[in-house]
């Protein structure tokens, strides 16, 4: 039992291992679940970089799994946004000139609160509640998706309602 042996993630042969055997049917993954728009070989990238920079984390075993989970986490979250910037974007002409100005202000302002919120809760937060709240997933299987036991999906979904209400309603 050698201590200074580095972990076979970080060591360079069995990451270059690792992108060769994955990165092309993680690249499809992505682009046969959401499309070419969403540029999957860019979130292929990053996922390997997180990957690079968790390497101590990550044992090889977990490695496919870390990649799919990062990945498909922040296809999630550019889909998001992109959802909140459409909806935003659709709902002027929806309700088109009944509303006053006053509202539609108060509504743009709104809008731009929620989506600084959203943006301003952890990582964790925000791809468990999105994960909730965006795709209906139950808190099992987004324990199962994100290899984390349901209490601490609980947590983080309670602990994002609490910053997503503070920051939105301007509460400190």
């Amino acid at each position: 039992m050698k201590s200074e042996t580095p972990h076979p993630v970080c060591e360079e042969q069995t990451f270059k291992f690792l992108f060769e055997k994955h990165a092309t049917e993680l690249h499809d993954f992505l682009y046969y679940k959401y499309g070419a728009d969403n540029n999957p070989g860019d979130l292929v990238q990053e996922a390997f970089i997180k990957l690079w920079n968790n390497c101590k984390k990550v044992s090889m075993d977990r490695a496919r799994s870390f990649l799919f989970t990062v990945a498909n986490n922040q296809m999630l979250n550019t889909i998001s946004r992109r959802k909140t910037v459409l909806n935003y974007q659709k709902e002027p002409h929806q309700m088109g000139s009944s509303e006053s100005p006053e509202f539609v202000l108060e509504e743009k302002e709104y809008m731009n609160r929620l989506q600084s919120a959203l943006e301003s809760l952890s990582e964790d937060q925000r791809v468990t509640f999105l994960l909730n709240r965006v795709e209906g997933k139950k808190h099992k299987e987004i324990a199962d998706l994100l290899g984390i036991s349901r209490k601490a999906v609980e947590k983080r979904i309670y602990t994002a309602l609490s910053i997503l209400k503070s920051k939105v309603e301007g509460i400190k």
